[in-house]
């Protein structure tokens, strides 16, 4: 019991080293920051960042283009003309971010059952004649049972997010698809907004004027977001943080 109490006593403390250790480079970066502005990140290729991964869908087979001939129209073709919307790796469309959802939940469950057995003999075989006794007085079997469970839970959300954001195509599935990735940074004062938005898009779902509503990108990856002073003093410090983690009570 003791060993187990002072295994324990080294785990915590060498778990409050190294959130020490690793809180204390965090706060050194923020130390350096001070009475300066949140510093922009640098534009990048997200296909060259670490951990990126192509996108791998399921395809159709590749049908092959036909050409009717003395004709100006080709199968697959949208307009006489050139198309300005996004078709290739490098072009440009804008996401329209239009997220309002509401949801509100609450379920209740309630159970009982109470169940009673009572046996016994009073006489057996006419034991009773011949002694004038019972033969097993009282009773064999008493017994009681009594449960009940009464459950409740509700959920209620509701979330309004409405930008929008420019995003490159990242990648060219084989049936046309196109992948897309954005990000955007605005800083006001010592306070940076993030915005975040990948998916999957469809062509034909592309309008004239080179936008998407987010709700027909597929796999979409939305994040929103920022840091700063204000994000700083919204959270708890990381002591409390770590005793969150560790406390079990």
């Amino acid at each position: 019991m003791l060993t187990s109490s002072i295994n324990r006593i080294a785990l915590t403390g060498t778990l409050l080293t190294i959130v020490s250790i690793a809180s204390g480079c965090s706060s050194i970066d923020r130390l350096s920051q001070i009475g300066e502005q949140p510093k922009l990140s640098e534009i990048e290729n997200p296909t060259t960042k670490p951990g990126y991964k192509p996108v791998q869908m399921p395809m159709p087979k590749p049908e092959t283009v036909s050409y009717n001939a003395n004709s100006l129209w080709r199968n697959g073709s949208r307009s006489f003309f050139k198309d300005q919307r996004a078709h290739q790796i490098g072009d440009l469309l804008t996401v329209t971010v239009n997220i309002t959802d509401q949801a509100n939940f609450a379920n209740e469950t309630q159970r009982s059952r109470i169940v009673t057995e009572d046996s016994g003999i009073t006489a057996f075989l006419g034991s009773n004649l011949l002694t004038g006794k019972t033969a097993l007085p009282g009773r064999l079997l008493t017994a009681d049972a009594n449960s009940s469970s009464d459950g409740k839970g509700s959920i209620q959300r509701q979330e309004t997010l409405q930008t929008n954001i420019a995003a490159v195509v990242t990648q060219l599935l084989p049936n046309g698809n196109l992948v897309v990735e954005g990000k955007q940074e605005v800083r006001v004062n010592f306070e940076k907004r993030e915005l975040i938005v990948a998916g999957i898009v469809r062509p034909e779902d592309i309008q004239s004027d080179n936008t998407i509503d987010s709700s027909k990108i597929a796999q979409a990856r939305i994040a929103y977001g920022g840091h700063g002073q204000i994000t700083d003093v919204q959270e708890p410090r990381y002591g409390q943080q770590v005793m969150d983690v560790l406390l079990p009570f």
